[in-house]
């Protein structure tokens, strides 16, 4: 479904990411592990055409992501939450759903993708009113995802999802991509919770400084000895 060959990319004089082969084949759920600073959030920002690589190669279902203008990408079925949520605060849930939905494909399916996130999100239907601002994080987080998926996408990008959450709740975000990949939806989700994320994927890369050291199974990375002492603590 999505593929990246030899990508490289970063922010003027400083380059993030360095030579990135990435594929996320249909009906998978990829994570992308790796320390702070690595490059996870350059690596989704590319994806989604936040920003522009300045070398290789990123094909959806086959098209050239690189010549699609940014605005259209979400169009190929691309959807990206980004890290710390990004929504609008001051809108209430509904409206912050409603930006999802924006494409007119999307926007012909409004009522019916609505219902959809208010029964995989019961508690954003009951806060439908509310200024998003005022939830909780967990409750952000969730309206961040289900704004996502208003556009109904085909891959679903999830950037740093646990990130500033109490355990309890990273428990209840990662149980929901559990519910969303069961629909169906493949998932790439870029995480420094390896423990957690390593329970819910297929597989897995790990990106270190900017490159892709390793990847395989995520049985494979759970046993790992190199993951299980930098990453595990154990």
């Amino acid at each position: 479904m999505l593929e990246l060959k030899s990508v490289d990319a970063g922010y003027g004089s400083f380059h993030a990411l360095f030579g990135v082969n990435l594929e996320v084949k249909a009906g998978e759920a990829v994570g992308v592990i790796g320390p702070n600073g690595a490059g996870k959030t350059t690596l989704m920002r590319v994806i989604s055409g936040l920003i522009r690589p300045t070398k290789g190669s990123i094909t959806m279902q086959g098209t050239n992501v690189l010549t699609t203008p940014a605005h259209k990408i979400v169009e190929l079925g691309i959807a990206h939450v980004p890290e710390n949520r990004r929504l609008f605060p001051r809108l209430t849930v509904e409206d912050n759903l409603k930006m999802g939905a924006y494409m007119p494909a999307a926007r012909a399916r409004y009522a019916e993708r609505l219902d959809f996130v208010f029964n995989l999100f019961p508690r954003m239907k009951e806060r439908r009113h509310q200024l998003a601002g005022t939830m909780s994080g967990g409750e952000q987080q969730m309206c961040a995802i289900g704004r996502a998926l208003m556009s109904d996408p085909k891959l679903l990008l999830l950037d740093e999802p646990s990130a500033g959450l109490a355990p309890v709740v990273v428990q209840q975000v990662f149980e929901l991509v559990k519910r969303i990949r069961a629909g169906g939806l493949t998932v790439l989700i870029v995480e420094q919770n390896v423990q957690q994320v390593l329970q819910v994927v297929d597989r897995a890369y790990l990106l270190e400084a900017g490159s892709i050291r390793t990847s395989g199974s995520s049985a494979e990375l759970l046993a790992s000895d190199t993951i299980r002492q930098a990453y595990l603590g154990v």
